[in-house]
């Protein structure tokens, strides 16, 4: 397909995906996937027919690409017909691949606890941003996009502005962690984003905190497979294992869906480790059963 062919199309796209409001990050998954389903086709991706979107969905089969990576694909596509194309009936064509669901690993408070002392230096800056991914159950984009005026000492409460989704929320704030915060600031006196980078107009960048959670991990001796997200996961699991309800967990976490939330109950071990089976209290049966007999 030829330039000039694929530009109108292209900025038409990005246009209704412009108002729908889809975030810059996914526009790009939506262009990127279209791209190459026109460099499969060979010709411009409007000019599909059914077959060839079977004929697509088989190549991703073929070369294994992943149920995750394929569904993304067919999100950008079905979003292209329906939105770009005005082809609704295209959307018939379009499977999404189911995947095992694997329940997310989550750290022990100590393992937590070593992590965050372990985190690397100098300075507390990076403790503080690893302090706060488990402190609130933010997500890394979340820490790293953190503004002074974000935390909020007053009513005990950090706002995250603009997380997954472009939503809005408020997280709490405990005393311990605004403790910490504060001793970050007057070490550092950032002004404007929370934790800057190089140059200090910018923020650090969710690659930096990645690097130092890893680099922590290593310095705490932790070799269980888990990312900087499992931060996050612990903060749930725990909070679900101190009896929170699930319902303000979602809250916390931002989740649009409480099934997703729901996931924690699952891995939350001190929870199933202390609920009563109902084995015993049909064990009890049995024992007055036989004590009647008995008699």
């Amino acid at each position: 397909m030829t330039e000039e062919r694929t530009t109108p199309l292209r900025e038409r796209m990005i246009e209704d995906m412009r108002i729908r409001g889809i975030g810059d990050k996914a526009q790009k998954a939506h262009i990127r996937a279209i791209r190459d389903f026109a460099a499969f086709l060979g010709r411009s991706p409007d000019t599909a027919t059914p077959e060839d979107l079977r004929a697509c969905q088989l190549h991703m089969t073929n070369t294994e690409v992943t149920p995750s990576t394929l569904n993304t694909r067919i999100v950008a596509l079905r979003f292209f017909f329906g939105m770009t194309c005005g082809r609704e009936e295209m959307k018939r064509y379009m499977q999404f691949r189911t995947q095992p669901r694997k329940l997310p690993g989550v750290f022990s408070v100590e393992e937590v606890s070593d992590i965050l002392m372990a985190a690397p230096g100098p300075g507390l800056k990076y403790r503080a941003a690893l302090s706060i991914s488990y402190g609130a159950g933010l997500r890394a984009a979340e820490v790293c996009n953190l503004k002074i005026g974000d935390i909020d000492s007053d009513r005990m409460l950090i706002h995250v502005e603009q997380g997954k989704g472009r939503k809005d929320r408020k997280v709490m704030l405990s005393p311990g962690l605004l403790d910490l915060l504060r001793d970050w600031w007057l070490e550092a006196r950032p002004e404007g984003w929370l934790f800057p980078g190089k140059p200090k107009i910018n923020p650090i960048s969710p690659r930096q905190l990645n690097r130092a959670f890893t680099s922590a991990k290593h310095m705490a001796g932790i070799s269980k497979p888990a990312t900087l997200h499992t931060l996050r996961h612990s903060f749930a699991t725990h909070l679900l294992e101190a009896n929170t309800d699930v319902r303000v967990i979602q809250v916390l976490l931002g989740h649009a869906k409480l099934t997703t939330t729901a996931q924690y109950t699952h891995v939350a071990t001190k929870t199933i480790r202390d609920t009563v089976s109902p084995y015993e209290m049909l064990a009890k049966l049995q024992d007055q059963t036989l004590k009647r007999s008995l008699e």
